[in-house]
């Protein structure tokens, strides 16, 4: 998956979720680049903008295509350094409604 494919899952899980993630987050997949949910807008909004977020997530491409398809598991990634977070935890243990 590259970026824009993986803005688009993001997208379309973020706008099926009857729930607002209440935050912003960002995936900083370095060169590859970024995917942003607004989670404060109704319905959450996603894009490709770099700007400060609530919770950003350190991941690389493939294991960001991984997590969504649910190849990855969130905590294995994050136990081992495959996924980093900077910024508020509890964002980030709202992003399974996003994922696999």
């Amino acid at each position: 998956m590259d970026i824009q494919q993986i803005t688009e899952s993001l997208a379309a899980k973020a706008g099926a979720s009857t729930s607002s993630l209440g935050a912003t987050l960002k995936f900083d997949c370095g060169a590859d680049g970024i995917v942003y949910i607004d989670g404060n807008a109704e319905p959450n909004t996603v894009d490709n903008t770099d700007r400060d977020a609530d919770c950003t997530v350190k991941i690389s491409r493939e294991n960001l295509a991984a997590l969504l398809t649910g190849a990855l598991n969130p905590m294995n990634g994050f136990m081992t350094g495959k996924i980093k977070i900077d910024g508020d935890m509890a964002v980030a243990m709202k992003l399974s409604r996003f994922t696999g």
